[in-house]
């Protein structure tokens, strides 16, 4: 590392330490867990942050079922999808989708926060949520992750 002249070091992915990260969502606001989830996913809570790699850390969020939201947002918001076929818009409550699979709210939400090229396709990658307690990543030893409420 030439840290003497005056050019900027560009860390490679080899480079980096990638570490585990667990994160409990009960009683958490699905907006507020997931900006802080996706800044870990990203590396930018690192100091060899390099935007064209990936530096971020691996993050499981158990108790997906337990995320809350504030005000109406339990009726009011809805998630779209098109099929491709004509008449094919499928609309989905936030309150059905937590029933059905609750992973995918949180999915949803940290995948709409990262970039949207191959990068973030390679970053969510590194996203596990379990809606329930149990998770089958102990042998990574996760650290739990204070998260700012």
């Amino acid at each position: 590392m030439a840290f003497g002249d005056k050019s900027t070091y560009f860390f490679k992915q080899s480079e980096v330490e990638q570490k585990w990260y667990l994160v409990d969502a009960q009683g958490q606001t699905l907006g507020r867990l997931a900006t802080q989830v996706a800044k870990v996913l990203r590396g930018k809570h690192k100091p060899v942050f390099t935007p064209n790699i990936d530096a971020g850390d691996f993050v499981i969020v158990v108790n997906a079922e337990k995320i809350k939201v504030t005000g109406k947002r339990t009726e009011l918001k809805e998630y779209f999808h098109y099929t491709g076929y004509p008449g094919g818009a499928v609309f989905e409550s936030f309150k059905d989708m937590v029933k059905k699979s609750p992973q995918r709210v949180i999915e949803h939400a940290v995948k709409g926060m990262l970039p949207h090229n191959r990068l973030g396709k390679k970053i969510i990658k590194k996203l596990k949520v379990y809606p329930g307690v149990e998770h089958p990543h102990t042998a990574q030893k996760p650290e739990a992750l204070a998260l700012i409420k």
